[in-house]
């Protein structure tokens, strides 16, 4: 079996102008910073990103922002980056706003092969505007596409050497999910094992999933984004 593990700027070579990627991360917890930093000097642009929210100001997916390489954003909680709202008033940036719950059920679904799913999350807001509705048992319900990506870049506590992945905490949020619905996923850890080392009930994400693996080069601590 070929290796899956490898350097960051080898794992992200599939990145291409146009791209969809799904990012992990709540704000900067369970965000792939080095895969993330890696992208900053790639000559890719007109980028379109799922990911809960677009970083911080000057900090992660924001500082890709800054670059002007991102033309669209789809999450749910874009106030944690203020620059996103300059962008979006310029015409600069394209946003989908999402319920956190609707965001997260939309990627699962890209990843099971649903092609989409009802809820009444949005019912009578502007969210729903434009969406195809339904009343089911007398309750109206609206229809929210999946979402799937080209590339999916997440992170993991650790991996072993075949691309089984356990997390950390609540930095797991949207990675496993993410981890299912995109074509080509690459998984950043903390740590690498030996295959057999991990215990399988910790196994959240199977290593079918994981195309290639690579090592932490940037950490969140209290005091902010650090280098390892």
């Amino acid at each position: 079996m070929e290796s899956k593990i490898t350097d960051i700027k080898s794992a992200l070579e599939p990145v291409k102008s146009g791209d969809t990627l799904m990012v992990g991360g709540f704000g900067l917890i369970g965000a792939p910073l080095s895969l993330i930093d890696e992208l900053t000097t790639l000559d890719v642009n007109e980028l379109t990103v799922i990911s809960n929210n677009v970083g911080e100001a000057g900090k992660g997916l924001g500082i890709l922002l800054d670059q002007g390489k991102l033309k669209k954003a789809v999450g749910s909680y874009f106030t944690s980056n203020r620059e996103v709202a300059k962008w979006y008033n310029a015409g600069k940036l394209e946003l989908q706003l999402l319920p956190q719950g609707t965001l997260g059920e939309a990627i699962r679904a890209g990843g099971a092969g649903i092609g989409g799913f009802y809820t009444k999350t949005s019912v009578g807001t502007d969210l729903a505007k434009g969406k195809e509705t339904k009343e089911i048992d007398g309750e109206e319900y609206v229809l929210e596409k999946a979402l799937k990506a080209d590339v999916s870049i997440i992170r993991a506590h650790k991996a072993d050497k075949l691309g089984n992945l356990v997390y950390y905490k609540t930095a797991r949020n949207f990675n496993p999910m993410m981890a299912t619905a995109g074509k080509y996923v690459v998984a950043e850890v903390d740590e690498i094992v030996e295959a057999g080392e991990l215990n399988p009930e910790e196994i959240a994400t199977q290593h079918i999933y994981v195309d290639k693996i690579v090592l932490a080069e940037q950490i969140l601590t209290k005091e902010g984004v650090v280098q390892k």
